[in-house]
């Protein structure tokens, strides 16, 4: 069964996690949205579009499981890079896209949403990068990407303490765009891309281009770091251990090796 489906109404393209029961990002979903992100960027009849979850999460993060199968320090880094490539892929996106988060955005799951243009949440939504937890780092350009929104004192914190923030919490920071009740989410979002879908598709294109342009090259030198880093911390001890813990769901024990 495909972990993601899609739909376009309107001119505003909806895509949908469906992988119970965290809409986790293994390779294989990661893989598919490029390709679906690639479909839509050629059809002429999608304006927006907006990447949603089924079920409790948005996002619940990557597919930790998956992190036992790699063995080596290299294809950790490569999984960051294919990470880090997708997301930077849809910063770089000619259409809109709008990350619309109930329940959770954690992990890998918020760095997909903060390579989204805007982002909508619950009041209650929980977000964070709680890596450290794990024994780990973020690798899909979260280091980066986070202090651009809330600075560099709380982006720290928020990594170092691995502790999520609310919705409301986002806003106030500038993480997200606005924060609503769940039952109206969908409404409140839908028709902001509603509004924008009626805009010129060229000056659109256009402006979300001119934003990238904020850029510096630190903040690529930073991305290319973190993906060595990511997987180098996946050699050590404490990285084992972190993510055997997590999957049986118990606290870890930190060696320092």
């Amino acid at each position: 069964m495909s972990a993601l489906y899609s739909e376009t109404i309107q001119g505003i393209t909806f895509i949908t996690f469906n992988n119970p029961p965290a809409n986790a990002l293994s390779q294989g979903v990661l893989q598919e949205l490029s390709q679906l992100l690639k479909k839509y960027e050629e059809i002429e009849e999608t304006r927006v579009i907006i990447l949603k979850g089924e079920g409790r999460f948005f996002c619940a993060g990557a597919d930790i499981k998956e992190f036992t199968s790699l063995q080596q320090s290299t294809q950790y880094e490569n999984l960051a890079k294919k990470g880090q490539n997708l997301f930077e892929y849809i910063e770089n996106y000619p259409k809109p896209i709008i990350a619309m988060i109930h329940g959770t955005a954690l992990g890998g799951g918020l760095e997909l949403a903060m390579s989204c243009h805007m982002r909508f949440v619950t009041h209650d939504a929980k977000l964070g990068l709680p890596e450290l937890q794990l024994g780990i780092i973020p690798g899909f350009a979260g280091t980066q990407r986070l202090p651009r929104y809330v600075g560099a004192a709380k982006a720290c914190e928020m990594m170092l303490t691995s502790r999520p923030i609310k919705g409301t919490e986002a806003v106030t920071l500038g993480l997200a765009n606005a924060s609503y009740h769940e039952e109206e989410l969908h409404s409140k979002v839908t028709a902001i891309a509603e509004v924008i879908a009626k805009k010129s598709p060229s000056s659109v294109k256009a402006t979300l281009e001119l934003l990238q342009y904020t850029k510096t090259s630190r903040y690529y030198e930073g991305v290319e770091k973190e993906a060595q880093l990511f997987g180098s911390v996946f050699n050590t001890e404490d990285a084992k251990e972190g993510v055997t813990a997590f999957i049986e769901k118990r606290e870890p024990k930190f060696v320092g090796k």
